[in-house]
């Protein structure tokens, strides 16, 4: 799959995921299997010596903290498009996993429930 960018995320509505393991005000009337989004990052030389810079100064390591965002946030992208594909109404029970693979460089793992939901009365 190609990298995904918010972009292509954006017709999935975000009120209907969730973490917890049903949606209020729906019933879920099936489960369509796991969706997930892998991203796998590095750090680039100039964003490291800048990190590196901040670290002297203490507080938040912004040039990481970003970095952690955006790769968080395409890996959730990815997950959706995913459920979209799938045909999905909702995604919930919503996890992020990470594991380096090596020194500088770092899975993040979104995954859920992709369902197909309806709205109770």
């Amino acid at each position: 799959m190609n990298d995904i960018v918010h972009s292509q995320a954006a017709d999935f509505p975000y009120h209907m995921t969730t973490t917890a393991f049903e949606l209020p005000g729906y019933r879920i009337v099936a489960s369509l299997g796991v969706v997930r989004g892998v991203v796998v990052r590095s750090r680039s030389l100039v964003g490291t010596i800048g990190a590196g810079v901040q670290t002297i100064f203490g507080g938040n390591i912004s040039l990481f903290t970003s970095l952690a965002e955006r790769t968080r946030q395409q890996a959730f992208d990815t997950m959706l498009v995913q459920a979209e594909m799938a045909n999905a109404d909702a995604v919930i029970g919503i996890r992020y996993d990470a594991t380096e693979i090596m020194s500088g460089v770092t899975e993040v793992l979104c995954y859920g429930t992709a369902v197909r939901v309806q709205e109770i009365e």
